[in-house]
């Protein structure tokens, strides 16, 4: 089924020979030996089959190594230049796509450049007004502080003159009763009112305070009040007290015979014989005197004249005259023995209050607390005349 063909040499371009000719390759050197051509003839030859004409490979058979040369120079040219086009239109598209996105960034940066102008004006704006309300609030507390000022110095020149008031009225207390107890009592109140203000510089103040409250301690205790009491105690029961001639008249009633109503009528005869002659004799001591019977009127003024002398005494003993005082309660004490009955509940115990204060020591030399006094009324000056 398959024909089968016979080799064909190859088409070669003109002026090559063929293998199968006689004629040399280019190339190969010329067999000049007659015994070879005559054996080259010898061999039969086969018709010589026509080649294909390429115009290409003739073209290219026909160029010389110069314009081979130039050709592959163009060649490279032409692709240089197709390439160089390429890479610049990668370029240009590369450098309009930048600067598309640099145009987005641009418009976004402008939008972001408004924005912040806007958040700059409003800040600016709020600036503003803090600053306005913090002028306002500088203001404010200036005024508080001026006020402030104001109230404390007020505050404080109010405590200094009720420090001196208290210190005052210690001296008074002092001087006009010898009450040792009220003038410590109002110079610690003064001594408070300074403590509460808390300032380093009143301590100069507190320390001369606190030495005259000192000097009021180390006094003697006299119990002044307590002896005024004791005074009006006796004054009000002098009306009460019983007198001695009362007492005598009640033994005598108590010594009348009572009659028992078993005994018959001759035994309460002879009592009463009996007692009558009893009577008829009496013993006295004539050396003792006698007081003679007090009046009602006598008896009304003589309790007066004794309140008068406790109320005699009362008034010495707030000026602290002792010797005016003892003088008092010794006379008091002598009417309370003489006119009014001692044995009695009630005049036994005046009698004893008397001697009791009679013994009492009221004359106490007082210190001289007038330096505190006068340490304030000096500070408030010092303080006035910077204000002034």
């Amino acid at each position: 089924m398959n024909e089968q063909t016979p080799p064909t040499e190859p088409n070669l371009p003109d002026g090559m020979a063929s293998p199968s000719s006689g004629e040399p390759l280019a190339g190969q050197p010329k067999d000049n030996n007659p015994n070879t051509g005559d054996a080259k003839q010898a061999v039969p030859v086969t018709p010589a089959v026509t080649p294909h004409h390429n115009p290409v490979g003739n073209f290219i058979a026909r160029m010389s190594i110069t314009q081979m040369t130039l050709a592959v120079v163009f060649v490279l040219f032409v692709w240089q230049w197709f390439d160089a086009h390429r890479q610049m239109d990668a370029m240009q598209q590369e450098l309009a796509r930048s600067l598309a996105e640099m145009d987005g960034n641009n418009k976004a940066s402008q939008l972001l450049v408004t924005q912040s102008q806007e958040a700059t004006r409003e800040l600016s704006a709020k600036v503003a007004l803090l600053e306005a309300h913090y002028s306002e609030a500088q203001n404010q507390r200036a005024a508080l502080e001026t006020l402030y000022q104001e109230l404390s110095s007020s505050r404080d020149e109010t405590v200094l003159a009720q420090a001196e008031q208290m210190l005052l009225i210690a001296g008074q207390q002092l001087q006009l009763s010898s009450n040792v107890k009220a003038a410590l009592i109002a110079m610690q109140q003064a001594d408070d009112y300074l403590k509460r203000m808390d300032r380093a510089s009143l301590n100069s103040l507190r320390k001369s305070i606190s030495r005259d409250m000192d000097k009021l301690r180390a006094l003697p205790n006299v119990d002044v009040p307590g002896i005024n009491l004791r005074l009006d105690n006796l004054i009000a029961s002098v009306d009460t007290l019983p007198l001695s001639q009362d007492f005598h008249l009640s033994q005598k009633s108590e010594k009348l015979p009572t009659s028992d109503d078993s005994e018959s009528g001759w035994q309460k005869l002879l009592h009463e014989i009996w007692d009558d002659a009893k009577h008829l004799v009496r013993i006295e001591n004539m050396q003792k005197a006698e007081l003679p019977l007090l009046s009602p009127t006598q008896t009304f003024f003589l309790r007066e004249n004794l309140k008068l002398r406790l109320l005699s005494a009362r008034l010495a003993l707030l000026a602290r005259d002792e010797s005016s005082f003892k003088h008092d309660i010794q006379e008091a004490q002598e009417w309370v023995t003489h006119y009014f009955d001692t044995q009695d509940e009630n005049g036994k115990l005046a009698s004893l209050t008397l001697k009791s204060l009679r013994a009492s020591n009221i004359n106490i030399e007082l210190p001289d607390v007038s330096a505190s006094l006068e340490a304030v009324r000096s500070y408030r000056v010092t303080r006035e005349k910077p204000a002034r």
